[in-house]
């Protein structure tokens, strides 16, 4: 396949100044400046174990807290993943991944439906790690669900280390995606379902 499955967007709201690049063909390279340090790590696993190359630059109401900046950039990157695929065609549709780290262990399963869905079961042992909130990460996912317009199950098997709980949840997402966007050559030319559409 020689299609070029790169994209760009630009969200710019009252709260939020975001543009995402995104090369789901790349070799996990990216960069970030978000101003939230712990959501650009996180980012980073995505783009690394994905092998998607991705530049994220957020200027957001952090003088407020990191709602609207973490939300939005799920947001930005759902819809830069969304055009990035373009119509489906030739791809897996299907992805999945356990990813370790130390006693965590976090499984995510995507579809490429075109119907966003969300199921997320973490339970984190604190709120915060260092002064995120916790509760921020959901916002991102459903917000990244939304409108990559997928359907993603998220479970944290186990864990004790707030930080090794979500990071294997972020290395699974990259992985997973990775696997759902690969061409399979057998489905050349063809959508993967039995709708003919997605």
């Amino acid at each position: 396949m020689t299609t070029t499955r790169k994209a760009r967007i630009a969200r710019k709201t009252n709260e939020t100044d975001i543009t995402v690049d995104v090369d789901l063909d790349g070799s996990g390279k990216g960069t970030f400046e978000t101003g939230v340090p712990l959501l650009e790590h996180m980012l980073d696993q995505i783009a690394r174990h994905g092998l998607i190359d991705l530049n994220v630059k957020a200027i957001g109401d952090l003088e407020i807290d990191a709602h609207h900046t973490v939300e939005d950039v799920g947001i930005t990157l759902g819809q830069a993943i969304s055009k990035a695929v373009g119509d489906k065609k030739s791809i897996t549709r299907y992805g999945h991944a356990y990813v370790p780290l130390d006693e965590a262990l976090s499984r995510v399963v995507i579809d490429l439906s075109g119907r966003p869905g969300l199921t997320y079961e973490v339970d984190f042992p604190r709120a915060r790690i260092g002064d995120f909130d916790v509760d921020l990460f959901l916002e991102f996912f459903q917000g990244f669900v939304n409108h990559a317009q997928c359907t993603v199950h998220i479970d944290s098997i186990r864990g004790r280390n707030a930080h090794h709980i979500i990071e294997t949840v972020f290395k699974a997402l990259g992985r997973s995606l990775r696997m759902a966007v690969q061409y399979d050559p057998r489905m050349e030319g063809t959508t993967p379902s039995t709708k003919g559409v997605l």
